[in-house]
């Protein structure tokens, strides 16, 4: 289940195979240290930035990023757009050290914060949900427009669900005057319905880990907005469904949780058809990212790599036991095609 590549197939150090090794050390990497030894610039280079993203009910919607620029010393590649999963930031491991990649292979980069996310709960009154694309696009613009480059080479990452986000940026962007050359989903949401349930159904673990960080992110909401929100029916829920049933009806513009998880759910003949290029990254041992959820999905039409190894957990993709990372080595190669 790979497309043709240039990058040797994924084959961790068998200590690190295990899929909860794998997912565990996306996150828990000591990413910083490694890059500051290696002489990585993105770190002295970054500078963050407040974007207007639009109107959400007639308020501005404010989002914030982070955005490094290649030295006057080397020309760039161009702009790469990186944008976190739920409840991630641009600090998180797994985006820096992409970050930090790419921008080391010569591409300006913007790390990219969604609503209420990296601490910025009190920027827009209203709450962040997944089905927030237009706020996105707008923040994808106002990168370009800071890095000088509107209508220049632009690709587009994104983990998990922000990988969802990445590959709906590829698909609906055109239309909204933002055409990335590549959008690639790494570890993607794209049956939002078959995630809640393999949540619920997975490890307990991870089920925990994701209920902790809804309820840490309600808690600095309520905080952000005293008065404006009540979340007791959500935080007596212990299922993820039932939690994000009761949010939908309550705090979105949707009328059930249907109509919320189908304005952002993704098929193989939608992606494959899409109006740019785009590319994904998932592996069959993710507990969280059903691997049937890309079923009929190849490298085919406007999908110009598909790749699915049999280990990598969610995000992971970890290859050694220098804590090295197969998907950035892949992700620069595909870069470099565009």
């Amino acid at each position: 289940m790979s497309s043709a590549t240039g990058v040797a197939a994924f084959r961790p150090n068998p200590l690190l195979a295990p899929q909860l090794i794998q997912t565990v050390l996306a996150t828990k990497r000591p990413v910083r240290g490694r890059w500051a030894r290696n002489g990585g610039g993105m770190e002295a280079a970054s500078v963050q930035h407040l974007l207007d993203c639009g109107l959400d009910g007639g308020q501005q919607v404010r989002l914030t990023g982070m955005y490094a620029r290649q030295p006057q010393s080397r020309s760039s590649s161009g702009l790469v757009v990186l944008i976190h999963g739920w409840e991630g930031s641009h600090d998180s491991a797994y985006l820096y050290s992409m970050a930090s990649k790419v921008f080391d292979a010569g591409w300006n980069v913007f790390r990219l914060n969604l609503r209420d996310h990296a601490g910025t709960h009190a920027l827009n009154e209203r709450m962040f949900h997944s089905a927030r694309i237009a706020e996105v696009l707008h923040g994808v613009r106002a990168a370009q427009l800071i890095d000088g480059s509107e209508g220049g080479r632009l690709a587009v990452i994104g983990f998990s669900l922000g990988g969802n986000f990445a590959l709906r940026v590829g698909l609906l962007g055109p239309a909204a005057g933002v055409t990335p050359q590549l959008s690639i989903g790494i570890s993607p949401s794209i049956d939002p319905g078959a995630t809640l349930r393999a949540i619920d159904d997975g490890p307990k673990v991870f089920k925990r880990y994701f209920l902790d960080k809804w309820r840490k992110t309600l808690a600095a909401k309520s905080e952000a907005w005293p008065g404006r929100y009540d979340f007791s029916a959500l935080n007596a829920a212990d299922s993820f469904v039932e939690i994000t049933r009761r949010f939908v009806v309550d705090h979105t513009e949707f009328d059930t949780l249907e109509d919320y998880l189908g304005s952002y759910t993704l098929t193989p003949p939608m992606l494959m058809g899409s109006a740019s290029p785009l590319a994904i990254l998932t592996a069959q041992d993710d507990t969280v990212i059903p691997i049937a959820d890309f079923d009929g999905l190849g490298a085919r039409g406007s999908m110009i790599a598909f790749d699915a190894p049999t280990r990598g957990g969610h995000c992971g993709f970890i290859e050694n036991l220098q804590l090295e990372s197969w998907a950035e080595r892949r992700v620069v190669e595909l870069l470099s095609r565009i």
